[in-house]
């Protein structure tokens, strides 16, 4: 990439002369412009490209982009690309939004009717069958195209099937020395500011770096770095984010060259518990210049996240239609045959009351999401309603005669209570540490790595924050807690760095191209909750 050159265009120069007119200018006319091709590629919320044809004419496409939109004319962007790449063994085609746990021969036979025999994939690399997705491979590039053309606007099972044009990574060409970063952005987290750090990014790294979360989740960002055999994922958004990203990876890390990489966070949620922890901050202010972002990364320490199994079995089936409905309404985990149901817990999981306002806040968000679009506004909401549980005295009242706790073998002797936290990060309702800071010779300090749990008793209100996770209505039952044998490697940001802008971005940064050198599922927590 040469900062310093520029090709001069005119609104009747044709991508086939744009082509020559580079490569005189970049010295290397020695070249065949033939074998060729220019490519326009657009940077907005997902990455797609189009290949010109050689009479048209780049100046007067750029027009009429603007005519259009200016922030997608300042979004598009053109390069070169060889017609025919040397190191070409087929294009992935991402196919999402197919609904989970179908045999190869069903999906296939679903996509054949969709396709047509004409456009048919020459393999199948790999089928996501708890996501409902597959990618198919595709040899002919035209073939590849009509394909995509096919399914983008096609629908399955009353839902828009989601296609994507994967981009293809070369682990050879990556430098010694180099981390890349796959970056997964969700732009609904928080105050919707991630359709600023996708197009931040973006421009900072190769665009093919760079997903946003609502074109299939992180599994097709996980898949295009598959082969790569170290890298770090930088993960725009808030706790749940962060647990989706890392169920993808518990299915799809085993098969890649690079099974856990460490993640860090840009925390964009509202309770951002685990990024407090890990020093990443309580909330992206929009303040922090993404360039120091990913310095921090770079320089960040890698540390271990403890994860725990929650096995629930519930007593009987639930006869109650209204909390039938309430566990419908409010993400309640999957069950099988015998009604026990399981989740992976990487924060805290509560009992009672917190999850009793945050069940009233989560359904108050999905009735009405337009209105809680920013962080500040959804602390306000949160408070009110935690002030009026307070005032109505509810069904939490007296908890600790309703549970039993059992702790490595030993039942407690609860005092009067309203919730039960079980932790394993040292902060919860964003920012608090119930555990308390004093020494106490009687245990050890906690943390997120030893291999234990610390259970807490809230008595009141008063020790409520601003819960964070994905709540629900569960029936009476046994509820396991064990640890997983599932870890995490997670990006601690290290101390003394700098939030802000800062100095100017020295050119040199922007020039390095690391790429070359599913509605998410809620984080399973009576009512319960968890993060």
């Amino acid at each position: 990439y040469l900062k310093s050159r520029y090709v001069t265009v005119t609104k009747e120069t044709t991508a086939q002369e744009t082509i020559v007119y580079a490569l005189k200018k970049f010295g290397v006319e020695q070249l065949d412009a033939s074998q060729l091709d220019l490519v326009e590629v657009s940077l907005d919320k997902q990455v797609s490209e189009r290949t010109l044809a050689r009479d048209e004419k780049p100046l007067q496409l750029l027009h009429s982009v603007r005519r259009e939109s200016v922030r997608q004319y300042m979004l598009t962007r053109f390069y070169m690309q060889p017609v025919i790449d040397p190191r070409y063994t087929g294009l992935a085609l991402y196919v999402g939004n197919l609904k989970t746990g179908m045999s190869q021969r069903v999906y296939e036979k679903i996509l054949m009717e969709k396709l047509g025999s004409e456009n048919k994939w020459d393999s199948i690399d790999v089928i996501y069958y708890e996501y409902g997705a597959m990618v198919l491979v595709y040899k002919n590039p035209r073939r590849l195209q009509q394909a995509y053309n096919s399914l983008r606007d096609q629908w399955f099972d009353d839902k828009p099937m989601l296609v994507l044009l994967l981009p293809q990574l070369h682990p050879e060409m990556i430098p010694d020395g180099t981390t890349p970063v796959l970056v997964l952005v969700n732009v609904k987290s928080g105050g919707c500011q991630g359709i600023e750090l996708i197009t931040a990014f973006r421009k900072l790294l190769n665009p093919h770096q760079v997903f946003n979360l609502d074109y299939g989740g992180p599994l097709p960002g996980l898949y295009v770095f598959r082969q790569v055999s170290y890298y770090k994922i930088l993960v725009c958004g808030g706790d749940g984010t962060v647990g989706w990203a890392l169920s993808c990876l518990d299915n799809v890390g085993p098969d890649a060259k690079c099974n856990y990489p460490p993640m860090a966070i840009v925390p964009l949620g509202t309770g951002n518990d685990l990024s407090r922890v890990l020093r990443w901050g309580s909330g992206y202010s929009g303040q922090e210049y993404p360039l120091n972002i990913l310095r921090d990364v770079a320089e960040a320490e890698v540390v271990t996240l403890d994860r725990w199994t929650v096995i629930f079995h519930p007593e009987e089936k639930e006869k109650d239609e209204t909390k039938v409905q309430l566990q419908y309404e409010s993400n309640a985990a999957n069950t099988n045959e015998d009604n026990a149901s399981i989740f992976v817990m990487n924060n805290y999981f509560g009992i009672g009351l917190d999850a009793d306002v945050s069940l009233d806040f989560h359904l108050a968000r999905n009735e009405n999401p337009s209105k809680f679009n920013s962080r500040f506004h959804n602390k306000g909401v949160y408070f009110k309603m935690s002030v009026r549980k307070m005032m109505s005295k509810g069904s939490c009242k007296d908890l600790h005669r309703q549970i039993i706790v059992e702790v490595d073998g030993k039942v407690i002797d609860l005092p009067p209570l309203e919730g039960i936290i079980i932790l394993n990060i040292l902060s919860w309702a964003s920012g608090a540490n119930p555990w308390g800071t004093e020494k106490d010779d009687n245990f050890n300090r906690p943390n997120h790595w030893d291999g234990q749990l610390e259970v807490v008793g809230v008595t009141g209100m008063v020790h409520m924050g601003q819960i964070d996770g994905e709540p629900w209505v569960q029936s009476s039952g046994q509820v396991v807690v064990l640890r997983s044998a599932l870890r995490a490697s997670m990006l601690k940001k290290c101390k003394g760095k700098s939030k802000g802008r800062g100095a100017l971005a020295e050119p040199s940064f922007y020039n390095l191209e690391p790429s070359q050198c599913p509605t998410p599922p809620p984080d399973e927590g009576a009512t319960g909750g968890s993060d």
